[in-house]
């Protein structure tokens, strides 16, 4: 694939100060492999002799299994580390991994981590790339490029589109890479949350707030759900699953308050019937959810694909 020159990059640790030409990028090049991977040759050489580790602190299924197609799909060598089944569990320190990383030349380091900031020190002691997959409640870039990927091939641009993020604003590191993406894009945003899951000051994102969201959804083009994060929650947050739900969980009649061919979304995994109604998040005319899982095969591919260019044409 053509390697875009607008995004010159060593790592992606996170969607804020990218330019917007630099997301427009990543996102035309994520379209070129949107449609191979529709193909049937999907498999590529461009990363051959090239490996990607997936290091992940904590679980996940899309993420981690994406990347890994993601690197196999352009003929990378592919290894998922687990950091329960590694030297951390014996108390290695991150430093230590990264070192002991470092000196298997890898060309790609993907990491997941629940602590904030982590990606950005293991980024500072190897000579790989990295491409942040997570880490705390800070940015999680790879999802806001393929929300934002979605979003663009059902609309056709992000640009003047009012988008809603509903839900657990607080602990979601989703929110935030978002945010800064659409922000940057053009396209107008608002938080719906109970103040109880809104971070202090949310005002200062540059997003508009609710914490009722029947107003929150009026006229929106993009409804945003987010998941409930009760393994980061210390304390009670929300009184109840079933009081939540009717506040704040997606149905029909708080949908029918956005735009006739608004779009809903969510990162998954989903918890149905707290965040979202069941009937709904399967209903094909305006649930793009599976959408979001093919898109992120596609941009990874684009990442992996950036990255390792940048990182060779670097070396020279």
């Amino acid at each position: 694939m053509t390697q875009p020159s607008q995004f010159t990059q060593r790592h992606l640790l996170g969607i804020q100060g990218l330019a917007p030409q630099e997301i427009s990028a990543l996102l035309d090049l994520s379209d070129q492999y949107v449609d191979k991977n529709r193909s049937a040759d999907r498999k590529m050489n461009s990363l051959r002799g090239k490996t990607v580790i997936n290091l992940f602190f904590e679980n996940s299924t899309r993420t981690r299994t994406s990347f890994e197609l993601a690197g196999k799909r352009l003929g990378a060598d592919v290894i998922n580390m687990q950091a329960s089944a590694s030297s951390v569990a014996k108390g290695e320190t991150l430093i230590d991994t990264a070192m002991t990383l470092n000196a298997m030349h890898i060309d790609v380091l993907v990491v997941r981590h629940p602590d904030s900031g982590a990606v950005q020190l293991l980024s500072e002691k190897v000579n790989c790339a990295v491409i942040n997959g997570g880490d705390g409640a800070h940015e999680h870039p790879t999802q806001a490029l393929l929300d934002a990927l979605t979003i663009r091939r059902r609309k056709g641009h992000l640009d003047g589109l009012m988008v809603a993020i509903c839900g657990d604003v607080l602990h979601s590191r989703v929110a935030r890479s978002n945010i800064h993406l659409l922000n940057t894009m053009g396209a107008q945003v608002r938080v719906v949350a109970p103040r109880t899951l809104l971070p202090a000051q949310a005002d200062r994102l540059g997003v508009e707030v609710f914490h009722d969201m029947r107003q929150g959804l009026v006229g929106v083009d993009i409804v945003m759900m987010l998941r409930v994060q009760h393994e980061r929650m210390r304390g009670n947050f929300i009184p109840s699953i079933r009081e939540y739900f009717h506040f704040f969980g997606l149905d029909y009649e708080k949908l029918a308050l956005a735009k006739p061919d608004a779009l809903i979304m969510h990162p998954g995994p989903m918890n149905r019937g707290v965040e979202i109604d069941s009937d709904l998040a399967d209903d094909v005319e305006r649930s793009v959810i599976r959408e979001q899982v093919e898109m992120g095969v596609a941009v990874r591919m684009a990442c992996l694909d950036v990255l390792t260019a940048n990182l060779a044409r670097n070396k020279i």
